[in-house]
Parts: structure tokens; sequence; C-alpha cells
């Protein structure tokens, strides 16, 4: 299970929208600084949720998809600006535009409506609280077998061998999902091919051995729909 919108939330906000928009490979919805004003519903392509922290290193949050809102975290907030950026991953990317107080008001007049839109963005909280639960608490390693755990559930199709996270991902990529340097993720991943844990191939990975990650950070074992990255 995800956090995916309900059927009748999407005919909702289908209803709700300005615009179409396509996007290409590289721009961005909106970057960090920018005032609030509208949000997104994907229809086609990825884009990824990211920060960039203080001493300049990217944290990646989320990677979205097919029906899933960006933006969404500044609603019913005044004077709001956008705390994250949200980049397109691929020359597929299209969303619609809603402007952020038009939606406002059609939830404020439908009771129903608001209450599911009310549980979802609480579950979206919820998942998103663990991401930073895991990065603080667990260091470096934590985090990147955190991420691992997550991408299975995300990603993750069922092999003889394991679970194939069937995305193609840079050690870089993998670093900024980390909130570290590429550096320490080459090393961390070295170590996990070495005692057998993983695997990987033309960018993708295999874990051989879920239960040794999330031995290693103590896994609280989380619902999949809170222990995912998208």
């Amino acid at each position: 299970m995800t956090e995916k919108l309900s059927k009748e939330l999407k005919e909702f906000l289908f209803t709700s929208f300005e615009k179409k928009l396509a996007v290409k490979k590289g721009a961005y919805l909106f970057q960090e600084g920018m005032v609030a004003s509208e949000i997104y519903l994907v229809l086609n392509g990825s884009f990824k949720i990211s920060k960039v922290t203080p001493d300049g290193q990217e944290l990646t949050l989320r990677l979205c998809s097919k029906d899933d809102l960006v933006g969404e975290l500044t609603l019913f907030c005044p004077g709001a600006i956008y705390m994250l950026s949200a980049k397109a991953m691929d020359d597929k990317g299209e969303v619609l535009i809603i402007h952020k107080l038009e939606l406002e008001k059609k939830l404020a007049e439908n009771g129903q409506l608001a209450i599911e839109f009310m549980k979802w963005m609480s579950l979206h909280f919820r998942k998103t609280q663990t991401k930073f639960r895991d990065l603080v608490l667990n260091g470096r390693k934590g985090a990147l077998y955190s991420t691992l755990i997550r991408m299975s559930n995300s990603y993750g199709v069922l092999k003889e061998n394991g679970i194939l996270i069937d995305l193609p991902l840079t050690n870089q990529e993998l670093a900024n999902y980390c909130g570290t340097s590429r550096e320490v993720v080459n090393r961390l991943l070295s170590d996990l091919k070495k005692n057998g844990a993983i695997s990987a191939e033309r960018g993708r990975i295999t874990i051989h051995n879920l239960n040794y990650l999330k031995t290693e950070i103590h896994c609280e074992n989380c619902p999949d729909e809170l222990c995912r990255i998208d």
C-alpha cells in the first residue's frame, strides 16, 4: 500500500486544476525560497524532491511519480514559501497546476473530501518523520541501510537471489538520499558487497540479505506504506 491519492480525491483535484504543464528533464517546478502559490498533481514522469543543507549538501527526500501531489505541505499556510525543491528527472514530466487558494476554498466547501485529504496528508507527514528519524538516529551507515530498505519497498522486484531495486542509481544519487558524500557511500557499499548483503550490476542493486540491513539499524518494522522512498 502507498499513500497515492484515492479515486475520489484525484477526481476532485481534476476539477480544480488551472492548466497542464509539460516539464523537461532538469527543469524545476519550484525551488527553495519561492513563494508557494501552487501545488502540482503528477500525471507522468518522475520528480525529485530535495533540500540543500547549510553546508551545501543536497538531501533527496522523495521521488514522486504518477498521482503524487507535489508542494502540498504549504496548504493553509498564509505567506508560505517552498522549503524544498522539485526537479524533473526525465523528459516525460507532465503535471496539473492547481492554485493553492482555489484548492483551499474547495476543500473548505467539501467537508468529506477535506477529511480524506487530511488523512492522506497525515500519512505523508508520518512517512517524512520516519525518514528524518533514520537520518538523525542511525548515522551515515544507518542512513544508507534505511534508504536501501525503503527503495526495496518502493521499487523492489523479488528475484531468486534476493530483491532487485529496479531503479538505476549512481552512488552520488544514493549519497543525496542519505545526506552524505559519495566517498562514504562508496565505502559502505563496498563493505556490503564484501559480506554478501548486496550486489550491483549496471547501476541496479540487488539486496541478498534484507534482514542484515534491518538488524544493523534496529529496524522497527514500520508498515510498508511508511517505509518507502516514493
